[in-house]
């Protein structure tokens, strides 16, 4: 419900002195707020991250100082380098989380709009026919009758007497009516509604700055972790066409002490076989490098096809540095984007609870206008046109059927959730740090087992061909120390992608760097023309 206090016309005299009243007053009261002021709670951490208890190494290989921004150059790889630059510039996840901050950066400009007066102009030109029964005749008019002693005419063309009678008629013509100015309309804003409005949109604004520095985040550890698989698949295909060679070589030899009487049918059979089960693999390793390599092009924004040539050739795994920066535990609460994010998100609910407390209040606006009216265009612009206005208004609520008091229970439980949801994410956060210093710590000793077990089972094998050459055993050990031999390779390149993948996951439960390149507002969905 609106209450009009009282709305001013004013015509040439002083402002009565009860406008003031009500302007001082209401300035007065321009500085209270409502509801809690934001502050950020202060969760306790530890001084150092948690290791394993047993059989650590990470101690040795992480260091507490500030994670690097550009942590993928700490894998020294030319490409992956080049693919994170390009992963920046053109993917179109990120694009979309650009175009989502600048809508929250609008949406913010339009919330602080409300703290300044509102300034318009209008001009209008109306030709109005009065109606001659209607409010115009309240206010009288001259008039005409039979017995007047100037019968027959008018000053100005007025109307005849009706059937030479008594009866008058109103001398109402078609007027035209000119009129430009301008007004303005100004909230006090005596409770901070306008003000905890803007707060929550410029929060709103953080959290959409980072969830776009969490969706890059994603993306660049996305890159980083297909790169290695892509490394990873095609290592083991040189490691499988390396044995398929050897197979290849030994079922050769087979087939040619088969016929020399040395050996028989079966070691001929078997060996064909592990050359067959060896080659078998082939096929599968090719469609996983094609499918890293096409998942590389969908988060570069490349078409299907683009870029893959640069990818063809065979690189090794990036290999994992020697010490890794991890920062603070005190540090990971600022740097981890999501946790930002749920932070701004709490900020924003409590300033809502501001906003729903400051709607139960008054609320008293100020409205003004000048302009100039007049009925012909030659007195337009003369001082007696002038025409103005100016006056507050109160808005009190007086009965919403609940409506008020259920929003700010809303307020107060989605604030609730807020701070809930903002210590769920710091927990998950240090569980993932632990969780990603324990997996990459003890995928080293996995390591280091199997570089000693591809050591041994190449050994073995030199043993068992040497053996089977000079007919000392039988081709089932040749068979059997090249199986080994083959596990255990696959075994260790994987190991080795596994500490690289490891690293990836860690520097992202860290939150990586802070990356300030973005790609551009604009979106162009040209095609490549150049795929390769």
């Amino acid at each position: 419900m609106k209450l009009d206090v009282r709305t001013w016309v004013l015509h040439g005299e002083g402002i009565p002195k009860s406008v003031f009243t009500v302007l001082v007053g209401a300035l007065l009261l321009g500085g209270c707020t409502l509801g809690p002021n934001f502050s950020p709670p202060h969760p306790h951490v530890a001084a150092r991250f948690h290791f394993p208890a047993a059989n650590t190494v990470a101690p040795d290989r992480v260091t507490s100082k500030t994670v690097n921004t550009a942590w993928w150059a700490s894998f020294h790889d030319e490409m992956l380098t080049h693919l994170e630059d390009e992963a920046t510039a053109q993917n179109l996840d990120v694009r979309i989380a650009t175009e989502r901050l600048a809508e929250a950066r609008a949406q913010a400009e339009i919330a602080g709009a409300s703290l300044y007066p509102a300034l318009d102009f209008a001009g209008s030109f109306t030709r109005e026919g009065p109606s001659k029964n209607g409010i115009f005749t309240a206010f009288g008019s001259q008039s005409n009758t039979a017995t007047s002693t100037n019968a027959g005419a008018t000053a100005g063309g007025g109307a005849a007497s009706a059937g030479g009678g008594g009866i008058t008629a109103p001398l109402i013509q078609p007027f035209n009516l000119l009129q430009y100015g301008f007004s303005s309309v100004f909230d006090f804003d005596l409770w901070g509604k306008n003000r905890r409005t803007e707060e929550a949109a410029l929060a709103a604004v953080e959290q959409s700055a980072e969830a776009r520095r969490a969706i890059l985040l994603n993306i660049e550890a996305e890159i980083a972790q297909d790169y290695i698989a892509l490394r990873a698949d095609q290592t083991l295909l040189q490691i499988a066409q390396e044995n398929l060679k050897s197979a290849n070589r030994i079922a050769k030899l087979t087939t040619q002490r088969e016929q020399a009487g040395l050996d028989n049918a079966l070691d001929v059979a078997d060996s064909l076989a592990q050359a067959a089960s060896i080659e078998a693999q082939l096929p599968s390793l090719q469609t996983a490098i094609s499918d890293q390599k096409s998942q590389i092009g969908l988060l570069l924004g490349r078409n299907p096809g683009a870029f893959i040539a640069k990818l063809s050739a065979p690189g090794r795994v990036p290999p994992a540095p020697p010490t890794v920066p991890i920062g603070l535990p005190s540090q990971l609460l600022t740097r981890r984007p999501d946790i930002r994010e749920a932070l701004a998100k709490l900020h924003e609910t409590t300033a809502e609870i501001g906003v729903a407390e400051a709607s139960f209040f008054p609320d008293i606006t100020l409205s003004g206008s000048v302009s100039l009216q007049a009925l012909q265009l030659s007195d337009l612009n003369q001082l007696n046109a002038v025409t103005y206005a100016i006056g507050p208004e109160i808005t009190l609520p007086l009965f919403s059927g609940g409506k008020l008091l259920g929003a700010l229970h809303l307020r107060r439980a989605q604030q609730r959730e807020a701070a809930i949801d903002y210590a769920k994410v710091v927990l998950t956060a240090f569980h993932q740090v632990n969780d990603r210093l324990t997996a990459y710590d003890q995928e080293q000793f996995r390591l280091m087992a199997l570089k000693r077990d591809v050591h041994e089972s190449r050994k073995a094998l030199m043993l068992a061909q040497e053996r089977y050459r000079e007919g000392l055993s039988d081709y089932l050990d040749v068979l059997t120390a090249q199986q080994i031999l083959l596990a255990a390779e696959q075994a260790k390149a994987q190991s080795q992608a596994a500490i690289s993948t490891d690293l990836v996951r860690l520097y992202q439960a860290l939150g990586g760097g802070w990356e300030q390149s973005y790609p551009p507002a604009t979106v162009s969905l040209a095609t490549d023309k150049n795929p390769a």
